[in-house]
């Protein structure tokens, strides 16, 4: 059934013409956990979708910024430098222009630096979502996040809470997977970024889906639209804070041949 209040935040569909890569084909991605080096400094992405998906983001950090954002006091550090770290990013970045106050968007809009705002500032320059995890004994856990476009999870709950805490809901992990994701978070090293890509249909176009632990997400009939999110884990070289950064692509699932669309259903299923 049609939610008024996303239709409400997003009445219209915001499309990639294709996905960059289609996971559930290659057995290198179509595992868990499917994860693979980051080339260069393509970690960051920009795609057709910049301005509708920024012109959403806009929208919901003006409206609801304490839903889409949040940051621990402890990981101010981090946030600070992972600010520093997007902005010389994007000073390499076609379509940028890195200013003293502001930043000129490839979509023409200037956006205010506020290094006050860490986090709710550079959700407005970049489609990722940013979440940083650190260390925090046996565990990594989730200490600040700008985080617009969730899928089936809310920030509000997650936030302070360790990587078996943020994955309560789900039954494969494990005291023993959270031992595996902790060692390989130990071994993420600043000049090499990691990215893996997951898959789900779904009958609608909604990209901020936020649901509360429990609260199931209506499975799909027609499988009318594919959702993807490239996420990669890179390491912050001072704080050793490791960002998790996530690209969400949307598409109809007519950008697909028919074989990989039945493939897709099949593995999802």
């Amino acid at each position: 059934m049609p939610n008024p209040m996303q239709d409400a935040i997003q009445p219209w569909p915001i499309l990639q013409d294709r996905l960059p890569h289609l996971p559930w084909l290659d057995p290198r991605t179509a595992r868990l956990p499917g994860i693979l080096p980051v080339e260069g400094q393509d970690w960051l992405r920009i795609d057709e979708a910049y301005a509708p998906q920024m012109a959403l983001r806009d929208r919901l950090i003006l409206a609801q910024p304490a839903v889409v954002h949040a940051l621990m006091p402890k990981a101010r550090p981090a946030a600070d430098e992972l600010y520093a770290t997007v902005l010389d990013w994007l000073r390499g970045a076609s379509g940028f222009t890195v200013g003293t106050d502001d930043v000129l968007r490839p979509d023409g809009t200037r956006v205010a630096l506020d290094p006050d705002q860490p986090l709710l500032t550079l959700g407005r320059l970049v489609q990722e979502d940013l979440c940083l995890m650190e260390r925090v004994g046996d565990e990594y856990q989730l200490t600040g996040a700008i985080l617009c476009f969730p899928a089936s999870w809310t920030l509000a709950q997650k936030i302070g809470r360790p990587m078996t805490g943020i994955h309560d809901p789900v039954p494969v992990y494990d005291a023993d997977i959270a031992r595996r994701v902790a060692r390989l978070f130990d071994a993420i090293r600043p000049e090499q970024a990691l990215w893996r890509m997951n898959y789900l249909t779904y009958d609608d176009f909604v990209l901020h889906q936020p649901r509360a632990e429990g609260e199931k997400r209506p499975r799909p009939t027609d499988h009318v639209f594919i959702r993807c999110e490239r996420q990669c884990l890179s390491r912050l070289p001072v704080s050793r804070a490791v960002v998790f950064s996530i690209h969400t692509y949307v598409v109809g699932a007519g950008s697909v041949t028919l074989d990989q669309l039945a493939a897709l259903r099949a593995a999802v299923h």
